[in-house]
């Protein structure tokens, strides 16, 4: 039960007992893993600075000062990480990724009696960045169970982001419901950029992709695609492209990364 705030793993055992099935069938042996967590754990900010300091120690409570007022917790009781990007007109920004700490944990902690320790912890959609393209600008509506998160990205930055739990999943999810979730990211974006993002990609919309994908298509003047025709996946594995179509693109966005 995906919370930024409330027990998310509500029994363990069960997941351990499914992961020890996994893991008989591919033994990690030893090799660094990576957690992907569900979007609503994370909180993702794009947040202004004039300046940052380079050291961690010295960084880290600006940062948590910056997001006291934006997220439901107690930013001392926090996972955070940040990375550097270019703005507009060079002003320097940070993408802030945080998460309560014993809701990370809990995830650990259910891999922990399996002899597996990830290496990374990262929500889901922000691995599937790699999937995106590095030129120009490009919208990702991504579903996954009732939590849209709508991101833009522009010249491999990070403009946009922002993630909603829906009243239904893709299957009974009203096409103005999907819309009216994303206009306020595309008027954003729209006003800081003066233009519409280049392109738009949406995945996890499952059998209704089509019809979701001819609703954008009309409100946005520009082309809309599914994710797993991106440039980034046309050149893919049929495996990989398999797991896509499974919504495992998480996974793919994960492996492109690493790559």
């Amino acid at each position: 039960m995906a919370s930024p705030v409330d027990a998310n793993v509500i029994q363990p055992e069960a997941v351990r007992s499914a992961l020890r099935k996994v893991f008989n069938r591919v033994p990690p042996r030893g090799a660094p893993m990576v957690l992907l967590i569900p979007d609503p754990v994370v909180r993702v900010f794009i947040l202004p600075f004039e300046t940052l300091p380079r050291r961690a120690d010295e960084a880290l409570p600006l940062l948590r000062w910056r997001l006291k007022k934006s997220v439901p917790f107690d930013v001392d009781e926090t996972v955070v990480s940040w990375m550097r990007q270019t703005g507009r007109e060079d002003a320097l920004e940070v993408v802030t990724a945080v998460a309560r700490q014993r809701i990370v944990r809990e995830y650990e902690e259910v891999l922990e009696p399996l002899d597996a320790k990830p290496k990374i912890v990262l929500s889901s959609t922000l691995a599937v960045l790699p999937l995106l393209s590095d030129v120009g600008s490009t919208l990702l509506v991504r579903m996954c169970g009732k939590t849209m998160t709508t991101v833009i990205t522009r010249d491999g930055n990070l403009s946009i982001y922002r993630s909603t739990e829906m009243s239904n999943d893709a299957a009974t999810l009203d096409v103005q419901a999907m819309l009216d979730e994303i206009f306020p990211a595309i008027a954003f974006y729209q006003d800081s950029w003066g233009g519409s993002p280049d392109r738009a990609r949406i995945t996890g919309f499952g059998a209704r992709e089509e019809v979701f994908r001819r609703a954008l298509a009309n409100e946005l003047k520009n082309p809309v695609g599914s994710l797993s025709d991106s440039e980034s996946a046309v050149p893919l594995s049929s495996s990989a492209k398999d797991l896509m179509q499974h919504d495992l693109d998480a996974l793919v966005g994960w492996m492109l990364n690493e790559g």
